[in-house]
C-alpha cells in the first residue's frame, strides 16, 4: 500500500511547478489524472534534447522530468462536451490543482467557487505568479522573472559581474514543494473537519520566503545583501577554492572544523591567528584568509582534499558536472537513478519511507494512445 493511494487528483497544471507537485503526490501513490490539451503539455516541445518513444511519438526530455506515475486525459475544456467530461472527473476528485491566470477559469465554470458547488469538499490549489490578490495579480509570472523581481538574481553572481539566475527553475521547484505541503495539510484538515478549501500559492511569495537568512539580514538589520559569488555572506571559508587540478567546495561551518582543516592543510598557525580564530573574525578578514590559504590549497589535488576532509572531519567535495553526479556511488546507492518500465532513466525520489517506500516509476503518458 502506498502512502496516498486513497487520493485522486485532477491535475490541470502545465509546465513545471504544478506538474512537479503532482508528480511528488503521484510518487507517493496518489491517482493523478493529468488533463492535457489535445496538442499536449507545452514541455513536450521544449527541447532539445528529444526522445522518440516506442509508439513513434517524440517528446522533449523536459516533459519526462515532472510527469511520471500519472495517467492523462486529452480534452479541450473550452469545448462544452470536453468540459462536461472534465467536470465528471472533478466531481469525485479529492484535489484539483491548476495554474491558469487569475480568473481565467471562471467563464468555464472551473473556478473554485463553481467547483465547490459540485464537489463541496474538494481541495483546490491555484498556482500563479503573484497570487489571487494584490496589485500584480493579473500579471503573468515565470520563474526567471520571479527570480529577478524577488531579489534572488541580485544576490547571485560575482560581486563585480552581472546579476545571474540560478541554473534550474528553482522558484518553480520550490513552489511545487510548498504546494505539495499545503495540499497534504489541507487533506489532513479535511480528515479532521470534513471541510475542503482553496489554496493560493504565488511564485513571488515563495521566492520571498526562499531568501531565508538573506531576508532576515535585511528585515532585522536594514543591511541590503549583495552578490558575493559563491562565498557565504556570514561564514568563512565557505566557498570554491582552486586546487592543483581544479576546484573544490570548502564548507567550514564552525571553529572546530576550521582547526581540523588548518591542521590537514599544513597551516595550523592560522587557526590560532586572532584574525581567524572565530567565524566572525574570519568573515571580517576573508580576503586575507583566502590569500594565505591559496598556496596550501594548490599543493593538493581534488581527490587528496576530499580524502583529507573525510579523515579530519571537515566538509569539502568536488564541483561535479551533471554526468559525474549521476554516476556517483552515493547517489546510485540511494536509488536516485531509476528506470521506468520502458527503459527510460529518470531521477529517483529523495523521500525514503520505511513503511510505504516509493517503488513505482511509470513512464510519463504519451499522446499516441488517445488517438
Amino acid at each position: 500500500m502506498s502512502a496516498l493511494s486513497n487520493l485522486t487528483i485532477v491535475d490541470m497544471s502545465r509546465i513545471l511547478a504544478g506538474p512537479f507537485a503532482t508528480q511528488n503526490l503521484a510518487d507517493m501513490g496518489a491517482n493523478v489524472i493529468k488533463i492535457e490539451h489535445p496538442k499536449g503539455d507545452d514541455t513536450r516541445r521544449w527541447g532539445p534534447p528529444f526522445v522518440e518513444r516506442g509508439d513513434g511519438t517524440t517528446d522533449a526530455t523536459y516533459y519526462f522530468c515532472v510527469n511520471r506515475n500519472k495517467t492523462n486525459v486529452l480534452l479541450d475544456f473550452t469545448i462544452e462536451s470536453d468540459r462536461a467530461q472534465l467536470i465528471e472527473l472533478i466531481k469525485t476528485a479529492d484535489v484539483l490543482i491548476e495554474n491558469y491566470k487569475v480568473g481565467g477559469l471562471k467563464k468555464y465554470g472551473l473556478d473554485y467557487a463553481s467547483i465547490q458547488q459540485i464537489n463541496p469538499n474538494i481541495i483546490y490549489c491555484s498556482i500563479t505568479g503573484f497570487g489571487q490578490s494584490g496589485p500584480y495579480k493579473d500579471r503573468p509570472g515565470y520563474d526567471a522573472l520571479i527570480q529577478a523581481m524577488g531579489g534572488l538574481m541580485s544576490i547571485t553572481g560575482e560581486a563585480d559581474g552581472a546579476p545571474q539566475k540560478v541554473g534550474v527553475a528553482v522558484v518553480d521547484l520550490m513552489t511545487a514543494l510548498y504546494a505539495t505541503t499545503a495540499i497534504l495539510a489541507a487533506v489532513n484538515h479535511r480528515h479532521i473537519t470534513g471541510q475542503g478549501q482553496h489554496i493560493d500559492i504565488a511564485l513571488f511569495d515563495v521566492q520571498a520566503s526562499m531568501l531565508a537568512n538573506q531576508a532576515s539580514a535585511y528585515l532585522m538589520s536594514g543591511q541590503i545583501p549583495m552578490r558575493q559569488g559563491s562565498s557565504h555572506p556570514s561564514i568563512a571559508p565557505y566557498q570554491p577554492l582552486r586546487v592543483k587540478d581544479g576546484y573544490i567546495m570548502l564548507a567550514i561551518g564552525n571553529d572546530a572544523q576550521f582547526v581540523q582543516f588548518c591542521q590537514s592543510a599544513g597551516c595550523a598557525e592560522l587557526a590560532s591567528d586572532e584574525r581567524f580564530t572565530t567565524n566572525n573574525a574570519r568573515v571580517a578578514h576573508r580576503t586575507e584568509l583566502e590569500t594565505l590559504l591559496s598556496p596550501h590549497m594548490m599543493g593538493k589535488s581534488i581527490d587528496e582534499w576530499v580524502t583529507l576532509g573525510e579523515q579530519y572531519g571537515f566538509p569539502c567535495g568536488p564541483i561535479n558536472t551533471i554526468d559525474r553526479v549521476f554516476n556517483d556511488a552515493q547517489l546510485l546507492s540511494r536509488d536516485m537513478v531509476v528506470t521506468t518500465e520502458y527503459g527510460y532513466r529518470l531521477v529517483g525520489n529523495p523521500m525514503k519511507f520505511s513503511a510505504t517506500p516509493i517503488k513505482e516509476f511509470q513512464t510519463p503518458p504519451s499522446l499516441r494512445k488517445h488517438k
